[in-house]
């Protein structure tokens, strides 16, 4: 993958379930960023990572193409119970479409029993959770946009956070928060964030929005 592009990070729930809403705003960001010029970078799992990936590859299509293919994964919501089926979906929509646009996914070992997605185009898996994660977070260079999740994606808020908080103005990445009931109510990660960021050189580049059009605007205007 060339260096040269600008990588957007798409982190969340892997639980997110084809054929729920949440999955088809995930894909939709996904195309979004990718239809402005970024790569798509994400964890490479199931649920969000998986949409935003498939939204990214079908991202030269017209959107009915996108809309079939969710139409068509949504017969299979999950990898559980059937890995096999849930892959067949994934590579049937793949052949229709292939070559695609390119995105990046980066799973690991370490959550042995997500299946990596098969949508991305370039894919770098690791056996440690730690290393994926910092090289994850290390290649976004464009910002991260974090929809809801739990431990994996509080872990990564908070990861980048970490490196937002002792960069200089030149280094730090946006970080954009998707879901203000999520976000400040069922997993308040952030009020802790936009503490931590207060008085900064990250603060103006921390964002909390509620919808995938919010996000876009601050990444790609």
């Amino acid at each position: 993958m060339d260096s040269g592009r600008s990588l957007v990070g798409v982190m969340g729930g892997h639980a997110l379930q084809r054929g729920s809403d949440g999955y088809a705003e995930a894909a939709r960001l996904g195309r979004l960023l990718a239809e402005r010029g970024l790569t798509v970078a994400t964890g490479g799992g199931p649920g969000a990572m998986e949409a935003a990936d498939l939204g990214a590859f079908l991202s030269a299509e017209p959107e009915t193409a996108l809309e079939a293919a969710l139409t068509s994964l949504a017969e299979v919501p999950s990898f559980n119970p059937d890995i096999g089926a849930c892959a067949a979906a994934a590579f049937a929509v793949i052949e229709e479409h292939s070559p695609g646009v390119d995105s990046l996914g980066i799973p690991t070992w370490h959550y042995g029993h997500e299946p990596p997605n098969p949508f991305a185009t370039a894919i770098a898996q690791y056996v440690r959770n730690a290393t994926r994660e910092a090289v994850l977070l290390e290649v976004c260079n464009a910002g991260i946009v974090f929809l809801p999740g739990a431990g994996g994606t509080v872990q990564e808020i908070f990861q980048d956070a970490c490196e937002n908080y002792y960069a200089d103005e030149s280094s730090v990445a946006p970080m954009v928060l998707v879901g203000v009931e999520h976000w400040t109510g069922t997993v308040p990660a952030w009020p802790l964030l936009s503490s931590l960021a207060a008085g900064r050189a990250m603060e103006p580049h921390v964002h909390l929005v509620d919808s995938v059009d919010e996000a876009v605007a601050v990444l790609a205007p």
